[in-house]
């Protein structure tokens, strides 16, 4: 049997994603990785919205019950988009520890490999840039954890926004946050980069 990538996350994975097809990958960077690796079984459990306590409250019956045997996890930018739309602030300790909580499930569940790949935003705007203040934080406890449980790490965040500096404003994310064809393959590249790392 070949290998099964469950890739999760919130709307930069979901990406327009048939729900009821679990071999659709929608039209972003997990179809790009789907397409780049023809003999893996690509999943994407992505939900456009979602928070990591979203995920929490599906991670058994959306991930790990799909069997995989890599799971790539991308979240986080919702937990600060909320505090700044709705006044809905997530806590980087409880981010912390709703992330915490599913690395130790997968890990229960014996899954063999698991990557985490940086919340991204590449700011458009002056009030945007307000924003590093609250994700900033999170995506160094994403850091911490991949350190901590030796896990892999994509720069997701560090590589994009290295190349948005080279790009006229917003070709990468044209609200900052979802990213343009462009910036879906930037960040494809970038979790192919890891997973070929250590894959055969």
């Amino acid at each position: 049997m070949g290998q099964r990538v469950v890739l999760v996350g919130d709307s930069v994975t979901d990406c327009g994603r048939d729900r009821e097809d679990d071999g659709s990958l929608g039209h972003g960077w997990v179809s790009v990785v789907g397409a780049e690796l023809p003999d893996v079984t690509v999943i994407n459990r992505g939900i456009s919205g979602n928070r990591v306590r979203d995920l929490v409250a599906r991670w058994d019956a959306d991930v790990l019950a799909a069997g995989p045997d890599t799971v790539g996890i991308m979240i986080g930018i919702n937990d600060t988009w909320r505090r700044y739309d709705r006044d809905d602030a997530t806590s980087t300790e409880a981010f912390a520890a709703d992330y915490q909580t599913l690395l130790d499930r997968t890990s229960a569940a014996g899954v063999g490999r698991v990557i985490l790949l940086e919340p991204v935003l590449t700011p458009v705007s002056d009030p945007q840039w307000d924003w590093r203040e609250d994700l900033d934080p999170k995506i160094s406890a994403v850091r911490r954890l991949a350190q901590r449980h030796g896990l892999e790490l994509v720069p997701t965040d560090a590589v994009m926004n290295a190349t948005a500096a080279t790009r006229p404003l917003g070709e990468l994310a044209g609200d900052g946050v979802h990213p343009s064809e462009a910036g879906h393959r930037v960040i494809a590249d970038a979790f192919l980069q890891a997973y070929r790392g250590r894959s055969s």
